[in-house]
């Protein structure tokens, strides 16, 4: 029977995630949430410990980037009716709880975004990658035209409508700055909302945080939509 949240779907990409997906994956289906998981050509057992019971798991046969498999789980959402599309990443950095507030938010905006400076907090985040941070998103309101607190966090929420004004074309990293300027670009009415992120010892060891943002910003420069 399918959940009072199922018209909301949630998108995680993931890769070598086998060590924390079922976790993840679980929490977000016991809320009763329509969970698409898009394998990026995973080396290890991601895929396999993904399935868990009301899950549609989907693989790329090799390694496409956070872009492109996002791209995969919106497109399969579109196709099954969703209402709402949240992206949601795969490492556990994420708080279930802010889901519905950033659902709520759509009630008059096209798109939520996450934000960790916004009256909330990131979790176990230093100051230097704070400051990396913030200094990311300061490059990142100008060159977009936005006037936004925290311009990449993979936490976000958008109606179903809007998705083919928001396609992805930017495989990598690239497309959380694509995302930015298609929402500048297309009129879309867009709201920020307080999210929590976590940093654990594992998502730290894969690179989230500041010097990701300022990769992502590099590709801006360098790999323009």
């Amino acid at each position: 029977m399918a959940g009072a949240n199922a018209d909301t779907y949630v998108v995680i990409a993931a890769f070598n995630e086998g060590k924390v997906i079922r976790g993840v994956v679980g929490e977000v289906a016991a809320a009763g949430y329509s969970v698409v998981v898009v394998d990026d050509g995973s080396r290890d057992d991601t895929a396999a410990h993904a399935r868990v019971a009301g899950v549609s798991v989907l693989r790329h046969a090799i390694n496409l980037g956070q872009g492109a498999a996002l791209q995969t789980g919106i497109d399969y959402a579109v196709r099954r009716g969703a209402r709402y599309i949240v992206t949601y990443d795969a490492d556990g950095q994420h708080s279930l709880e802010d889901v519905p507030d950033l659902i709520a938010a759509l009630v008059h905006a096209d798109i939520a975004l996450g934000s960790r400076f916004l009256g909330k907090d990131a979790i176990g985040v230093g100051k230097r990658r704070k400051a990396l941070l913030r200094t990311a998103t300061l490059v990142s309101n100008k060159l977009s035209g936005l006037a936004l607190t925290d311009a990449h966090c993979g936490l976000r929420a958008f109606r179903v409508s809007a998705a083919p004004k928001l396609r992805i074309t930017q495989d990598r990293m690239a497309h959380a700055s694509e995302l930015l300027r298609k929402i500048q670009k297309s009129g879309l009415r867009v709201v920020e909302v307080p999210v929590t992120i976590k940093y654990t010892d594992h998502s730290k060891q894969k690179g989230q945080g500041g010097f990701q943002a300022i990769r992502i910003l590099f590709d801006y420069f360098f790999r323009p939509s």
